[in-house]
């Protein structure tokens, strides 16, 4: 069922990008595998895949090291793309090779602090409330500029681009608007300096409902689950 569900999502990526003359390789999938089974995390490996979500320091403290230690390869990925606070930022910088959900200067801060004693550098998206939802985390947009030039002077840890969870709605064409107004703002912040220093500048948007139209309007990285390895 996972190689089944891989290959047709992978397809999916394909030719929606094709779809507006973009490059499927230039589109990353990230496994969303939170709350998921190690074996089942193994299998999707065993099949080709090696990029993951994660949503909780918790449950991935006991969940990543098991994987790594099953799996050898040294191209095995997992990003946090939870809510993120503050006191578990020394785990999160030990765990993870990317933190899609930066989100405050206080959080930044604490994640540089203890990469700098770990020597290790770490990518990283300013997590936008693109849809200025009062219950979803995030910065509203008009405080990108401001976050992203407290953090420009930041050594290990590297703000690559932005991330967004959009309001939800049954037709995917509804969220267009938003997808859009997220790479909107990553042009104007990239046009400022304030993004693009480190490498190409990513978008990460896009989920198992919407992605096509996410990838449609500029995603570099869609977070897919469900559709991958079923209900939790």
């Amino acid at each position: 069922m996972i190689q089944d569900n891989l290959t047709a999502i992978k397809n999916r990526i394909t030719a929606a990008a094709l779809c507006v003359n973009r490059s499927p390789g230039d589109i990353k999938l990230v496994a969303v595998s939170k709350r998921i089974p190690d074996e089942k995390i193994l299998q999707a490996i065993e099949f080709g895949h090696y990029t993951f979500g994660e949503n909780y320091v918790q449950e991935a403290q006991d969940k990543i090291p098991l994987i790594r230690n099953k799996q050898a390869r040294n191209n095995i990925s997992f990003h946090f793309i939870g809510k993120l606070q503050s006191n578990k930022a020394g785990k999160a910088a030990e765990l993870f090779d990317v933190i899609q959900t930066i989100d405050s200067a206080k959080l930044a801060r604490a994640l540089e602090k203890h990469l700098a004693l770990l020597n290790k550098t770490l990518s990283a998206y300013l997590q936008v409330n693109i849809g200025k939802e009062k219950q979803k985390s995030g910065i509203m947009p008009e405080d990108c500029e401001q976050l992203l030039q407290e953090l420009s002077h930041l050594q290990h840890l590297q703000i690559i681009g932005l991330m967004t969870m959009p309001p939800y709605f049954e037709d995917p064409e509804d969220v267009r608007p938003y997808f859009r107004k997220l790479r909107q703002l990553s042009e104007k912040m990239t046009a400022k300096g304030l993004l693009g220093q480190h490498a190409s500048v990513e978008l990460s948007m896009g989920m198992s409902g919407d992605f096509e139209v996410a990838i449609e309007e500029g995603a570099t990285v869609v977070r897919i689950g469900t559709a991958i390895f079923g209900s939790r």
